[in-house]
Order: C-alpha cells, then sequence, then structure tokens
C-alpha cells in the first residue's frame, strides 16, 4: 500500500509547490491524478519515485518509511517519466540488459514470459531503439523500469504523443499489472485513460483533492 502524508515541497524564492499532499493506493488500484500544466504533478510523481527530495511529510511503502529513501523506494518502484529513459543507440536487448544490470537470465525470462512479452517486444531484440516508433519505446521504457522490481509503477503522463492502438495496447498491459495485484500511479490528460483509475485526485493551488466516485469524467476535459 502507498500512504503519503503531508508531503511538501517548495523551490526558490519559496514558491510552495506542494502543500500538504496526502493520498493512498491499494494493491489492484489504478490512481489518477490529474491538473493544469505545472501545477505539481510531476513535483510529486519525482518524489514517490525518489528522484526528487521532499522537504518534509511522510511517505510509506507497504508499511515501510521511504520518504527520502532512494534505494528503499527503489526496491518497490517502477518509475516511467515522460522524458525518453532509453539509451537509444543500443538494441531493446542491451537496453533490457543494461536495467537488468547484467542478469541475462532474468532478462530472457522477461523476454519470454514477462512485462517485455506481455508488452509486445519479443522478436524486437536486435532493433536499434533509437529506430523503434513512439509507442514501442513506451512500451520498452515500461519494460525498463520494471526489470526486476515493481510492485508499484508510477507513470508520468504514459499516452502522451501515442496513438490510439498503443494507448490501447498500453492500457490492456496496465489493467493485466494492477488485476495481478500491482499498484499503478499516473498523471494523465486523456480521459480513456483516466477510465481505468479506480481513484481520481484533482491538483489545484498544490494540494490534492479526491474526486467523487460518480463524477463525470468528461466535466475534467475543461479543467486538464
Amino acid at each position: 500500500m502507498v500512504e503519503a502524508a503531508g508531503i511538501r515541497k517548495s523551490y526558490s524564492r519559496g514558491k510552495k509547490v506542494l502543500k500538504e499532499i496526502s493520498f493512498y493506493a491499494r494493491p489492484g488500484e489504478c490512481v489518477g491524478i490529474v491538473g493544469e500544466n505545472g501545477c505539481g504533478k510531476t513535483t510529486l510523481l519525482s518524489i514517490l519515485a525518489g528522484t526528487l527530495k521532499a522537504d518534509g511529510g511522510s511517505l510509506k511503502y507497504f508499511g515501510e518509511e521511504v520518504l527520502g529513501d532512494r534505494k528503499a523506494i527503489r526496491r518497490q518502484v517502477a518509475y516511467v517519466p515522460q522524458e525518453n529513459p532509453l539509451m537509444e543507440e543500443l538494441s531493446v536487448r542491451d537496453n533490457l540488459l543494461l536495467w537488468y544490470q547484467g542478469r541475462r537470465a532474468a532478462m530472457k525470462r522477461d523476454l519470454q514470459n514477462g512485462p517485455a512479452f506481455m508488452l509486445g517486444l519479443s522478436g524486437h531484440e536486435r532493433e536499434t531503439a533509437g529506430k523503434l516508433s513512439g509507442g514501442m519505446k513506451k512500451r520498452l521504457s515500461i519494460a525498463c523500469s520494471l526489470a526486476g522490481h515493481g510492485r508499484i509503477l508510477i507513470m508520468d503522463e504514459p499516452g502522451a504523443a501515442l496513438d490510439l492502438l498503443c494507448k490501447e495496447e498500453i492500457r490492456r498491459y496496465l489493467e493485466a499489472y494492477r488485476k495481478g495485484g500491482g499498484i499503478v500511479i499516473l498523471t494523465s490528460h486523456d480521459l480513456m485513460e483516466l477510465q481505468m483509475c479506480s481513484r481520481i485526485y484533482i491538483m489545484k493551488d498544490g494540494r490534492l483533492t479526491e474526486l467523487e466516485k460518480d463524477f463525470p469524467l468528461e466535466q475534467l476535459a475543461g479543467r486538464l
């Protein structure tokens, strides 16, 4: 379970980006975070993924306090940022091998029946990452992030700049991951992606508010 309480973050000149952020996510849930550009969504995900330090608060993963402990977070979290984390000059296989830290047997199992297989990367092992389509790069980014860990999958705008077919294939994988007991936390401007969320929070003025379960998603269109 993910339990965040009172997370705070300020930048230069005292600008408060996150103000006492609190929320939770249970195994088997997909939690969406929405809000206008620049409202702090990526800042929050970066803290959850351990790539940015918070000023204060509490963050527990399955009962363990992990805020600011990057190693502890890495044991639990697979993070897929918006920017491409791949080594584009390397092959699909070699990118996976990097993330598996040279553990070839584990990588082979991944390509046979793990996330890389489920995301359709089998058969593309020798292709250069830089020559892949945007959708295939996103799939490879997810598979790399999940290498060796990942009870919690955090994604920043997973469907950004992808065509409808790629979005649907990634959505199906996320549904399978969630149903397998994983936790998905994502930001999105895409109403189709938000439809698979168990719960949705809206971020405004540095704070999170949970939307009611029967809130009509189409009403979010003008607020994203």
